[in-house]
């Protein structure tokens, strides 16, 4: 029989959530979410304001339980991990304590945990150690951001969860935080991250959760999700052709004519392209992959989704 700790079997999921609902009244905030996070894994969650997103995260930390279904972290409740220093967060609200030193605030809050992670070490990771001696109210946004991350890691955890960490960050400060999370994550810890910056997602995360009321309506990587729910584009010059029987052509989901060119939006980029050949039309062609953004506006809507379309495509691919 494998040994349990208070959070749960070391080697189970460090996120499952099993049927997960949670209401405020008529609205359903999750409603009816499966997920399952390996160690290791390093997740973006996407989702427009509303989407649910900062309810589920809300459920995960054991800040919240759900209505029905289960929420757990290696196995185990939520408030367990998190008291054994498992999990780690930074969320978007709250301020750090004033007129202590930045090395100060990771001390005390390393000494709150069973195991905490070496001050140095934390601020290394961070990449705050020449800020140790400074005090918290005298940084800047983007240094601030990174004590946050310093203060989340104190407790050693094996997971940590950012809610839209670089917001308000100006590029040279999104740059720098991003590189501090990616030498957590080379560790082997398993990161999960919600961020209205689509391009953080498709770069840094190895895996892409899209909620869109309360639901789970894709998840796998950037590439898949761009392929199932975006599809690509061929354009060509027209060069005084006609358009017609352009719909018609393998794949082709749309057809859009803009100053004697042609665009096609397809699911089936190879296949239009070789029909497009047969046809003789390959005068300035050009191919493109659909953007996250654009795969992201196609799987979330303003009414409420009744079946998760893009997330039964996405096990198609």
């Amino acid at each position: 029989m494998k040994k349990t700790s208070e959070s749960g079997p070391a080697d189970g999921p460090a996120v499952t959530f099993t049927g997960a609902v949670k209401a405020f009244g008529p609205l359903r905030a999750v409603d009816g979410v499966d997920l399952r996070i390996e160690p290791g894994e390093t997740v973006a969650l996407l989702g427009r304001n509303g989407a649910g997103k900062s309810t589920a995260i809300s459920l995960l930390l054991g800040l919240d339980d759900p209505d029905e279904g289960e929420v757990r972290l290696f196995g185990g409740p939520p408030g367990a991990a998190v008291r054994a220093g498992r999990v780690g967060a930074m969320l978007q609200e709250g301020r750090l304590v004033p007129r202590v030193t930045v090395r100060e605030l990771v001390s005390f809050v390393a000494g709150r945990y069973p195991a905490p992670m070496p001050v140095g070490e934390a601020l290394a990771l961070a990449g705050i150690e020449e800020l140790a001696g400074r005090r918290v109210d005298k940084l800047s946004g983007g240094q601030t951001q990174r004590v946050r991350f310093a203060v989340a890691l104190a407790g050693n955890p094996s997971l940590i969860v950012l809610d839209e960490p670089t917001a308000a960050l100006d590029v040279e400060a999104r740059a720098a935080f991003w590189t501090s999370m990616r030498g957590y994550a080379r560790r082997g810890h398993t990161v999960l991250f919600s961020t209205h910056y689509l391009e953080e997602a498709d770069r840094h995360a190895d895996r892409i959760v899209v909620m869109d009321h309360g639901r789970i309506v894709a998840d796998g990587s950037g590439e898949r999700i761009k392929r199932a729910a975006g599809g690509s584009s061929v354009s060509f010059d027209l060069a005084g052709r006609g358009t017609e029987g352009l719909t018609l052509l393998p794949g082709v989901l749309s057809v859009e004519v803009r100053g004697g060119r042609a665009t096609l939006r397809t699911e089936d980029s190879d296949a239009t392209v070789v029909a497009l050949a047969e046809l003789g039309a390959i005068r300035g062609l050009r191919v493109a992959e659909a953007s996250l953004d654009e795969a992201f506006l196609a799987l979330t809507s303003v009414a409420a989704p009744t079946t998760s379309v893009a997330a039964t495509a996405l096990e198609a691919v």
